[in-house]
């Protein structure tokens, strides 16, 4: 078994351009995994293999590699900024044990790195903290730390100071060793040379040591006291093995500063994902859960390769040699022939080819065990978060939940011959990205694509075109509407039939209310002496439950409904589960449109930076597209505008923003809930509902 407390596994993440993909080069490079540097202006980066990342210098679906550091092996994973991508970002923060965020010197702490943030938070993972770009107009390392504190609540523990600042950026002070790191101008990562501290820096420093070593010292309370009391300070190893387990428990996050294009800083960053992150074996091991219900079974898959295979699978990605299985192991040994089997399908897999990843290439490899992040390729019936393990040793690990698309589109081959390619290529677009969804409207034949965003659905189709070779004729894009209820009823229906032979009758008495926002369907049963018998209720659940997909003003899925059966009648013979079903549908097509139906619209999340001088024309601009204003706030070189706005009206937003703006607004959306449609919208979307039906 390889050494575990030697494996790290790390994702980076961040918001749009705070330099990702450029600071995964630049690891790849200094760890000799690479030997020239690909620029992402360029097109070039190792981890932006896809012809679109390349062309449009964005990170769009995560990438994985492993390369070496101080004899410690790293599996790194390079994750997309953008708001549309965030699937990626969940999912691989779900397999990592720790991560690096990075945060643009000059843009600070932005919505994406917040989202992140947040999932990184709901993970639990670990993190290290890279503020980059020091040497970009307007930078400012200690403003950034600041918003970390003030709007991720979080606690940064400085370990470097900038030495200079943009252009005049050389270097690094390494807080805890009082020693600096100063680069030349030769751009070259290895160019350095360790120095005293700048004359002018020396009390800062000073100062930012004291604190450093108080903050970690507060993980052993008898090293704090002897160095509170008696002055005595705790020695070099002492004060790391207390900051790494702050780290780990995610009391603080060690704050490093560099310029990754620059190649100053990174060395650093290395050292410390390497002192300061855990292995695999520090982590809380993965809970196993119920297959049916969900909820954890109190057992847990324990890192080590003694135990029976448990693994998850958090990626599928189709490429030119075939479907890839992205797979972390939690525990026990994964080898070539195996037979393993998927506890959520039922079926046994055998193991084919097995890879170590980097990026698109890939090395063959015959074995990997508990902590590894490798590909297996060519498994039939694997999709994302399927738990994979011992065919005598049956678990389901923690699924994975995906958000729901908000915005979707009708496309249709250009000629008939495209029709069969394109279901091919749609099968396996969605087999690798859990956030895209494809249906069929029954009565035009259409196929709906649906997604988390404009960029993530146009994305879609450009990889249609290009990679699958399906030219498509693409309508306009469509909001994800949903209907609810407003008031609370109380109603009673009997569904009976005789027609020779057996016959059906059901009766049930019932309540429907409004739920609470974000409750879906609710259905409870309060029937006494068995006027309904027990063995019915799921009918009349299922009756109620496969109705809300349709509502009654427009045709969409209905949410937040409570429905309780508190009484009804039965027949011992003509009585049974169809019969209630068929009672609970009748039901619900006379009772809704009495319960006052009302179309709801999805509400975005929407972060807009503009310069200072367009502030009144952005804000305006919101309010006209029904904009709520939340909140203004000041940063360094702009405004950032944070609001709640209808996604009908945020279509084209970008090039509008760009033009009020001249060119300067940037914008970052993510869906936030759902709210009552005003009254003349909601006629115009029904209106054109009709209209669509009667066409078709």
């Amino acid at each position: 078994m390889a050494d575990l407390s030697r494996y790290r596994n790390i994702g980076i993440f961040a918001h749009v351009d705070a330099g990702k993909t450029t600071t995964t080069e630049r690891i790849l490079k200094l760890t000799g995994k690479i030997h020239k540097t690909g620029e992402v202006h360029d097109g070039a980066a190792t981890t932006d293999f896809m012809e679109q990342e390349a062309e449009r210098g964005i990170t769009i679906q995560s990438a994985a590699t492993t390369c070496f550091w101080n004899d410690h092996r790293m599996n790194i994973i390079d994750t997309p900024g953008h708001v549309d991508f965030t699937v990626e970002v969940y999912r691989s923060l779900k397999v990592l044990d720790g991560g690096v965020g990075v945060f643009c010197g000059s843009g600070g702490v932005e919505p994406q790195s917040e989202t992140n943030w947040r999932y990184a938070n709901d993970s639990e993972v670990a993190r290290l903290i890279f503020v980059n770009k020091l040497d970009r107009m307007g930078a400012d390392f200690y403003r950034v730390v600041d918003q970390v504190k003030n709007v991720l609540g979080a606690r940064p523990l400085v370990m470097t100071l900038p030495i200079g600042r943009e252009d005049d950026f050389v270097g690094c002070v390494d807080v805890l060793s009082q020693k600096a790191y100063i680069w030349d101008d030769s751009g070259l990562p290895e160019n350095y040379e360790v120095t005293d501290i700048p004359a002018d820096m020396v009390d800062d420093a000073a100062a930012y040591r004291e604190e450093l070593i108080e903050t970690a010292l507060e993980q052993d309370e008898d090293l704090l006291m002897e160095y509170l009391e008696e002055g005595t300070e705790p020695s070099l190893e002492d004060i790391q093995r207390c900051i790494r387990a702050g780290t780990r428990t995610n009391d603080f996050f060690p704050t490093y500063c560099g310029s990754a294009f620059k190649n100053k800083g990174i060395q650093l960053v290395l050292d410390a994902v390497v002192d300061y992150l855990p292995s695999p074996t520090e982590v809380d091991p993965q809970p196993l859960t119920d297959k049916e219900t969900g909820e954890p079974t109190g057992e847990v898959a324990l890192v080590s390769t003694d135990e029976p295979l448990r693994a998850l699978a958090f990626k599928i990605m189709d490429d030119r040699f075939g479907a890839l299985t992205f797979i972390r192991i939690y525990s026990g040994k994964l080898e070539k022939g195996m037979t393993i089997l998927n506890s959520a399908t039922g079926k046994t897999e055998r193991i084919g080819r097995m890879v170590e990843m980097h990026a698109d290439e890939r090395n063959e490899i015959s074995s990997a065990q508990a902590g590894d992040i490798i590909a297996v390729v060519g498994m039939k019936n694997v999709q994302t978060g399927h738990t994979l393990c011992d065919v005598k040793h049956e678990c389901t690990l923690e699924p994975m939940i995906f958000p729901e698309p908000v915005i979707s589109i009708a496309v249709s081959p250009k000629d008939k011959g495209g029709s069969e390619k394109m279901g091919i290529a749609i099968g396996k677009m969605v087999a690798e990205d859990p956030s895209f969804l494809v249906e069929t409207d029954e009565d035009s034949g259409e196929t709906i694509l649906k997604g988390m965003g404009e960029l993530h659905l146009d994305i879609k189709v450009d990889i249609l075109k290009r990679t699958y070779g399906v030219d498509l004729i693409v309508g306009k894009p469509q909001v994800a509407y949903r209907e609810t209820i407003t008031t609370a009823i109380e109603d009673s229906y009997t569904h009976k039939k005789q027609s020779g032979g057996s016959g059906q009758f059901g009766k049930i008495d019932y309540r429907i209310k409004p739920g609470e926002p974000g409750s879906g369907f609710k259905f409870t049963s309060s029937v006494v002496g068995g006027n309904v018998p027990k063995e019915f209720w799921p009918a009349v659940e299922k009756g109620f439950g496969g109705m809300m997909e349709q509502g009654v003003l427009a045709g969409f899925p209905v949410l937040d409904v409570e429905v309780e059966l508190f009484d009804g009648g039965f027949h011992a013979v003509d009585s049974s589960a169809i019969a209630f079903e068929i009672a609970a549908k009748g039901a619900f097509r006379q009772s809704i449109p009495k319960a006052g139906p009302q179309l709801i619209e999805p509400i975005m999340y929407v972060d807009v930076f503009t310069p200072e001088d367009h502030v009144g024309d952005v804000i305006g601009d919101l309010n006209r597209r029904r904009g709520m204003i939340k909140d203004q706030m000041a940063a360094s070189t702009g405004v950032r505008i944070k609001a709640d706005v209808p996604l009908s009206e945020m279509f084209g937003y970008i090039g509008h923003l760009r033009t009020i703006t001249s060119g300067r607004g940037q914008f970052s959306m993510e869906f936030s809930h759902y709210m009552p449609c005003p009254n003349t919208v909601a006629e115009q979307v029904i209106a054109e509902v009709k209209e669509r039906n009667a066409a078709k």
